[in-house]
């Protein structure tokens, strides 16, 4: 079983760049591989786009089954998956909220989160404040989802990063949004729950990261940030074999400002 997350910063415009995506295996995209060899599960951030306009008949046309939780112009997340996709949630219950943010359901046994955090914008402004409280709303909801499902999995553009290794310049943005003491707080929280993080189970390169700027030419100078992650319960921890960051997509023409992580499970 392979999980994926990617925000795709506008489904609109990369749709033909998920669907050759998907078509693909994650550890081998040099050759297209039969249908069922690629991604099982893709959670998608950043659709921007209502659910009246949300792509359905392109996905299941490849053969996917989807869920999906649109927003106009902002926000908006979706699963795309080769398996039914069972008790789909949206958001977080009992967190008022009206944001597109997160969406459950249940694959082949496994529960599947997929979440765009909030950006935060800068620490002391409002929009910092709504993320720590929505972050606290998640981890208090997926203390309650880990009773239920033992064997779960949340991944997204969590636009927060874990330490300096994350991070291209570590001394200068420190302190910074992505980087504040308060949102690793939330975040390593969402750890102590039982939680790994997938990429840091394996050895990986230094400097690896899942997004960068548009600006200054950071993807080619490689100054960005690794904010998507894949957290994996301890149920599974056992299964899981690979977790690898994808950084091609990211030299596609008009290419997301994030690329792909995938974990693979045995």
């Amino acid at each position: 079983m392979k999980l994926a997350t990617w925000n795709v910063n506008s489904l609109a415009v990369r749709l033909p760049q998920v669907l050759d995506w998907l078509s693909k295996d994650p550890l081998n995209l040099d050759s297209t591989l039969p249908t069922g060899s690629g991604v099982d599960v893709l959670a998608i951030q950043e659709t921007k786009t209502t659910d009246d306009k949300f792509p359905v008949k392109e996905f299941v046309e490849a053969g996917f089954q989807i869920a999906f939780f649109g927003q106009k112009t902002y926000n908006g997340v979706a699963l795309v998956s080769r398996a039914p996709l069972e008790d789909v949630v949206k958001n977080i219950p009992g967190f008022e909220d009206d944001m597109a943010r997160v969406i459950s359901a249940t694959v082949n046994g496994v529960r599947i989160i997929g979440a765009y955090f909030p950006n935060g914008q800068a620490p002391g402004s409002d929009k910092f404040e709504y993320k720590m409280l929505w972050l606290k709303a998640l981890h208090d909801w997926i203390k309650s989802e880990l009773v239920r499902y033992p064997k779960l999995v949340l991944m997204g553009d969590f636009n927060i990063t874990f330490d300096a290794r994350d991070v291209w310049d570590p001394v200068h943005l420190e302190g910074t949004i992505h980087c504040t003491q308060e949102e690793r707080m939330h975040l390593n929280s969402l750890i102590d729950l039982g939680f790994k993080d997938a990429f840091r189970e394996f050895e990986q390169a230094e400097k690896n990261y899942s997004w960068w700027d548009y600006r200054q030419f950071a993807f080619k100078r490689n100054r960005g940030l690794r904010i998507d992650h894949i957290l994996v319960s301890q149920e599974l921890r056992s299964q899981l074999t690979h977790c690898v960051i994808d950084k091609r997509p990211r030299k596609n023409e008009r290419p997301s400002d994030h690329t792909p992580v995938i974990a693979c499970f045995d």
